[in-house]
């Protein structure tokens, strides 16, 4: 399973107002063969993968929800499904989740997750993000 990279920026947005884990935002998970690097910012800063064959540039929308149970919130997130269509999607390694609606800054970072390994699908083949290896499973928690 891949394990949760927090973005150093992404605790002073959350204390900022800028990530809301509601309905009101729109959170995406975008694909990346490089590394992320934790003083990632915004979503600018990742190279994506090239946008054709099935992969959208800017990635694919997850439904983000969040619970509470004595003073413990976990985030959730719904899986997202990429398929290759027309040719081959990748190679990507990471997948990266960021905050669409935010616009200051534009696109922040929450989090990535590396597979371990380059995948490449061919054309037919779908790649399934799951966090937590669950739909939807939790991102992260804070106690």
């Amino acid at each position: 399973m891949a394990a949760y990279n927090k973005f150093q920026d992404f605790s002073e947005q959350l204390a900022l107002g800028v990530h809301k884990f509601d309905n009101s935002m729109v959170y995406k998970v975008a694909l990346t063969n490089t590394a992320p690097v934790a003083t990632n910012t915004i979503l600018a800063n990742i190279t994506q993968i090239s946008g054709t064959n099935g992969y959208t540039t800017g990635g694919t929308a997850t439904t983000i929800a969040e619970s509470e149970t004595t003073g413990t919130t976990t985030v959730t997130g719904t899986q997202v499904v990429f398929t290759a269509a027309g040719g081959t999607v990748g190679p990507f390694r990471y997948w990266v989740l960021y905050n669409d609606t935010a616009t200051s800054p534009a696109d922040a970072l929450v989090a990535w997750w590396d597979y371990g390994s380059a995948v490449t699908l061919n054309d037919g083949d779908s790649f399934t993000v799951k966090f937590s290896s669950a739909s939807p499973g939790a991102i992260f928690t804070l106690a």
